[in-house]
């Protein structure tokens, strides 16, 4: 049987401020601090590397350019790269109070190869992948912050262990998981009608002593008609799943539905006739990919869950040039600081102030 490996991450990545050249605390949870300095670095590490920028942009669609006068990376960018330090902060701070977690070398080993598979999945998912490796972009990243991302990341992962609502990523768990929702793993084949608006009560009076198959070759205008309207078959890891799923859920076997579907057939309106033709098991091995990216999104959905909860319970302050704390509709995060309106201070001043912050002396 092949074995799927997969790793799951709270989102993590730590985040940064811009532009100021003291020292004072730029982020703080509860006793865990970072200077301004460090967060500049990071950011100025970002900004420079383009393999290291494409990664963390693949993980958060921020903009992570850098800003104007001097800033190390614009508004946005440091704000969204603050918001995710916090959780990461807040995320280690937790699993070494509540849990008394303190990753030995080889959890700190494995968090690295999870950190590497996160980034090289997020730059999977792009358009365009990123150029260079997951391993370069961490090599890019300065010794302070690389050691922070990956001891967040075992943190996280012990916190995700830890949760009562995840399920293991084995298989183990996935052929668990699989027995117990075999209703949902249907093999469904499916013959299909394109009804002319006009045929339809023709149609309806046929459906009385015709088969399926004769209905379609008689009344479709779809090519299937000529196989009998068979249309073939679809399992969950099918994108068309859910669609075929829903229109057949309710109909027997070998028979056409009483109300049909109205689509555009031919940039004319038609009506769909869908008849469910067999419903088999799926065998394990043909959803295994569906079974996990389902657990990915239930572990998920946990864990995101524990981070807002974390959060909350945290004491958080973030230094007012970076951002300011508050709680927004998807839970607690940093947003870009706020500016003034352009009719009190002037339009030039609001484009100065947008693009970055400046350097304090």
């Amino acid at each position: 049987m092949r074995r799927l490996v997969a790793l799951l991450v709270i989102a993590l990545l730590g985040a940064t401020l811009y532009g100021l050249s003291n020292n004072s605390s730029g982020l703080r949870v509860d006793d865990s601090t970072v200077s301004n300095s460090t967060f500049d670095s990071e950011l100025t590490a970002i900004s420079n590397n383009a393999t290291l920028q494409c990664y963390i942009s693949a993980l958060s669609p921020t903009s992570f350019a850098a800003g104007a006068g001097g800033a190390s990376m614009n508004a946005a960018g440091a704000a969204a790269w603050a918001n995710l330090r916090v959780e990461g902060l807040a995320i280690e701070k937790y699993a070494a109070t509540t849990l008394n977690y303190h990753p030995n070398a080889a959890a700190l080993a494995s968090a690295r190869r999870s950190l590497v598979a996160e980034l090289t999945a997020a730059s999977d998912q792009q358009t365009t992948r990123c150029s260079g490796s997951s391993t370069s972009a961490l090599s890019e990243m300065p010794s302070e912050m690389r050691n922070f991302e990956i001891a967040s990341q075992a943190a996280s992962l012990e916190i995700i262990a830890k949760l009562d609502k995840t399920v293991p990523l084995s298989v183990a768990s996935m052929e668990q998981y699989y027995t117990g929702h075999l209703s949902s793993y249907k093999t469904i084949c499916v013959s299909v009608a394109v009804v002319d608006p006009t045929e339809v009560t023709a149609f309806d009076a046929a459906e009385k002593t015709m088969s399926v198959a004769a209905l379609a070759k008689k009344f479709s205008v779809d090519p299937s008609k000529t196989k009998g309207g068979a249309y073939g078959c679809f399992n969950a890891s099918s994108s068309s799943y859910s669609g075929v799923l829903a229109a057949t859920q309710a109909t027997p076997l070998n028979t056409f539905p009483v109300t049909p579907e109205q689509i555009t057939y031919n940039n004319q309106t038609a009506a769909l006739f869908v008849a469910p033709t067999s419903r088999t098991t799926t065998p394990f091995a043909q959803v295994e990919s569906s079974i996990l990216s389902t657990l990915e999104t239930q572990n998920a959905t946990a864990a995101n869950n524990e981070k807002e909860r974390i959060l909350y319970y945290s004491s958080i302050a973030v230094d007012p040039s970076i951002g300011r704390w508050g709680l927004g509709t998807s839970g607690p995060n940093v947003f870009a600081p706020a500016l003034p309106s352009s009719g009190a201070v002037g339009t030039a001043t609001i484009a100065a102030l947008s693009v970055g912050t400046a350097k304090y002396k």
